[in-house]
Formats: structure tokens, sequence, C-alpha cells
């Protein structure tokens, strides 16, 4: 299924960066693809559990980056968090291969990551929310056609 992620996650990185993209860091502009392949691979909900699930990866290097505690690494707290080892799928490996990417080309500038994965994730939501009430509407409209049948 197409979704209008990459529209979506620009508009949020709109609304937290501002409207200037020319003041954007310069990932912005590389991690948008990377992370329209997540939802193209796993669809809009998955997608946003995703996200969320690299978000606690990253807090969680950050914990262990600050506590100077043995780190795991990104890769490792992502699988984690997304279970992405119990069903190794051709969208999972996409979506787990793409957000460690995403991980190593947000760091280059400098970026709080953390930044995408929100933006992604909001974007997710409100991609899902607006799917959803898409559906509710086809439901409502073939019930009263049967209806007045």
């Amino acid at each position: 299924m197409t979704y209008d992620f990459g529209l979506h996650f620009t508009q949020e990185l709109g609304n937290r960066l501002g409207p200037d993209t020319d003041s954007w860091p310069a990932t912005a502009e590389r991690v948008t693809p990377f992370l329209t392949i997540v939802v193209d691979a796993l669809g809009v909900d998955e997608g946003l559990r995703w996200f969320e699930g690299a978000q606690k990866a990253h807090l969680r290097v950050t914990e262990v980056e600050r506590n100077r505690s043995y780190n795991f690494g990104f890769a490792h707290y992502l699988d984690t968090a997304t279970g992405a080892h119990k069903d190794v799928t051709l969208p999972v490996l996409a979506a787990f291969e793409t957000l460690k990417a995403t991980y190593v080309v947000a760091q280059h500038d400098g970026t709080d990551v953390d930044l995408y994965f929100e933006c992604a994730a909001q974007a997710c939501s409100r991609l899902g929310g607006a799917r959803r009430d898409r559906t509710q509407q086809l439901e409502q409209g073939r019930e009263r056609r049967a209806a007045a049948r």
C-alpha cells in the first residue's frame, strides 16, 4: 500500500523545526526516504510501533552511555524493543536495516535522532487516524446504501 508518509513526516518536522527548511539539519533530507521505507514495508500501524521501538532503543543507548555501562548498541536494543528476531520476514528485515541506517545517518551532523523517530511516529499516528476515519466513513456509506434498498 502507498502512503503519503514523506509528506506527513515533513509536516511534523516543520511543526518542530519551523517552516524555513534551510535551517533544518542536513540529515533531514537524507533520513526521510529511509523512514518512508519502514512505513512502506510494515504499514502505518506497525511503522508506528517500530518508530516507538526505535525511540526506546535510542533512549537505552543514551542511558548506558551516560552511565558508562556496557552498551550493546542501537541494533540490539531495537531488536529487543520491536521483537524483530521473532519473525524475520523481508519487510521486517527491510525495516530493521533501514532504521539502523537512519540512526547512523542522523547522528552524522549531531542531530538528536529522537527528533526524527518522534516525528515519524507522529506522522504514522496521524496517517493511521486518517485511514481509520476514512474506512469508517466508507462503512457508514455502505450501511446507508444497504438500508435505503
